[in-house]
């Protein structure tokens, strides 16, 4: 009985063998690259967590530069962070509010690359669509309307689309072509909640152009039978 149990252990162990054999070094690799994987996907967390972690100190500078109101400030700390921490939605705010504390110095060159850089560069497209339209803004009053025009063409998030039609308005209202502007209002005003504020800003302006979407009625079909008669 034993040597038939000694006889079975050998030959499962000489298939185990061959199986290791034939199949050990696909099992390893496979180990090497499961483990790799976890391992990395794991340094790649703590890593985005540290650079998140950076990248709010760094804004905290930014915020305290723009507090200081020193402009020379401003644009080292702006700068650092782009450098080092561009790619976070940290340097995106940073650069937004940089850029208005440019505007309030009265420097639109540096508001307008910092808002330019933030067009060009942010994965956001909610940043991405305030940098354009304050971009646009800028432009309209330096009255380079086809590049202000350029900023505000184009796809915007839905919850931005009312805002980028309003800005079209004024673009258009500015060159004189009222009917342009008209037609970018309407679409504003359709678009705006009526509890919002700012919808009855558009609705000014389309008083200012002679129109009264408050009185708008829609067009209604007349039937063939009413017709006839």
């Amino acid at each position: 009985m034993a040597k038939h149990l000694d006889l079975e252990e050998q030959e499962q162990l000489d298939e185990l063998k061959h199986f290791w054999k034939q199949y050990g070094d696909l099992i390893t690799w496979t180990l090497i690259v499961v483990f790799g994987a976890f391992a990395a996907w794991n340094g790649y967390q703590y890593w985005q967590r540290d650079q998140a972690a950076k990248a709010s100190v760094m804004f905290d500078e930014v915020e305290r530069s723009v507090g200081s109101g020193d402009m020379a400030r401003i644009d080292r700390s702006l700068t650092d962070m782009k450098d080092r921490f561009g790619g976070t939605s940290y340097a995106q705010q940073a650069a937004l509010l940089a850029a208005r504390a440019y505007y309030d110095k009265g420097n639109i060159d540096a508001s307008r690359a910092a808002l330019a850089w933030v067009a060009e560069k942010s994965s956001d497209e909610g940043y991405k669509a305030v940098a354009r339209l304050r971009l646009a803004g800028l432009l309209l009053e330096k009255k380079a309307y086809d590049e202000a025009l350029q900023q505000v063409s184009g796809a915007f998030p839905k919850s931005f689309a009312a805002l980028a039609a309003d800005r079209r308005g004024d673009i258009f209202s500015a060159q004189g072509k009222k009917a342009e502007a008209k037609a970018e209002y309407e679409k504003a005003y359709k678009e705006l909640d009526e509890r919002t504020e700012y919808r009855r800003l558009v609705e000014v302006k389309l008083n200012a152009l002679g129109v009264d979407p408050a009185q708008a009625k829609p067009t209604t079909t007349v039937p063939n039978s009413e017709v006839k008669k």
